[in-house]
């Protein structure tokens, strides 16, 4: 399906509106959600993954492709969500509180929903009863937590002891 393949190449060049087309065009043409992220978009992020490891890409890069593949997933989200479709495995992101840096985690959630993975992002400056607030709602296998400034790796910690105390670790 060359919609597909339009996608690919759209993800892979970090271009936002064309995925966003592909996209719309590849469900016009009957392809179904799942079909198109383990075909397309999955194949694409990991080639960027490849091309980053190779030094052949650089963080730019990676968040432009994030970007793209994140348009190409707003449309195909609410048809999954309606249809009873959930991606393999789930995942809630957050940088800990105090601090305010996320890029880092901005490009692992693009990497992970690259890879298939469904991603709740928390946003930065996240306090540990929202980790546990989301993982008590959401029940997601994985939590991930960034933190860039060393300061505040010890909320990490914080968060690590309240979502134990919740009963939530190592289920």
């Amino acid at each position: 399906m060359a919609q597909l393949k339009d996608l690919y190449d759209a993800i892979l060049n970090g271009d936002a509106r064309k995925a966003h087309a592909a996209t719309e065009t590849a469900l016009a043409a009957g392809a179904q959600p799942l079909q198109i992220i383990s075909e397309s978009m999955v194949p694409a992020m990991d080639e960027v993954g490849r091309l980053f490891e190779a030094e052949e890409y650089f963080v730019p890069e990676l968040l432009l492709a994030g970007r793209a593949m994140r348009s190409a997933l707003d449309l195909l989200r609410p048809l999954m969500a309606a249809s009873g479709e959930k991606l393999a495995t789930r995942v809630v992101i957050g940088t800990v509180k105090g601090d305010l840096h996320d890029i880092g985690k901005n490009i692992v959630a693009s990497m992970l929903e690259g890879s298939g993975f469904e991603v709740i992002d928390l946003g930065s400056d996240v306090a540990p009863e929202k980790f546990v607030a989301a993982v008590e709602e959401r029940k997601p296998q994985i939590v991930c937590m960034s933190a860039l400034l060393t300061v505040t790796m010890p909320s990490m910690k914080t968060t690590i002891d309240a979502l134990a105390a919740a009963g939530l670790r190592g289920r």
